[in-house]
């Protein structure tokens, strides 16, 4: 019998948005996946840093999210590793998210994707894109935090 994974575990973490956004909201939706989609999953093989959502139609899709068969997929199944893939979330919050979507500078992004009860959820946020300065000033904090991680660690040795 195949061990379930870890209702709580991510599976895969897109690193660029952080350092291009800043998140307004985060929202946790479903995701509509094939059965080879979820059997590439539990093994790792999911890459979302190229990917985004997009709103056709009232409805929400992770578009560039790739995920790479594995081997061991059936013979009668014909895997395309970017397939279009839906976002399940409520009408309301669909319906409040297109609204602040359209607004000038707004944009939702795929944050992460992990396990909840044994289903593969997809976090994403509503957000506005970095000006350069703004990216400049992220990379500064983050090399003044290393610096103070690395001066703590030689004062505890």
């Amino acid at each position: 019998m195949a061990k379930k994974p870890d209702t709580s575990s991510r599976i895969a973490d897109n690193k660029k948005a952080s350092y291009n956004y800043f998140f307004e909201e985060r929202l946790e939706a479903g995701m509509v996946l094939e059965g080879w989609e979820v059997k590439a999953v539990r093994e790792g093989k999911v890459q979302l840093t190229d990917g985004y959502v997009v709103i056709r139609e009232g409805e929400l899709f992770l578009i560039g999210c790739q995920v790479n068969p594995l081997n061991t997929a059936s013979t009668h199944v014909n895997p395309d590793s970017v397939r279009t893939k839906k976002l399940l979330l409520k009408k309301d919050d669909i319906r409040r998210l297109i609204v602040k979507a359209e607004q000038k500078g707004y944009t939702l992004v795929p944050l992460n994707l992990h396990w909840k009860n044994g289903k593969i959820k997809c976090e994403i946020a509503l957000a506005k894109g970095k000006a350069e300065h703004d990216k400049r000033d992220t990379i500064k904090d983050r090399e003044g935090k290393r610096e103070v991680e690395r001066a703590m660690k030689s004062r505890s040795r």
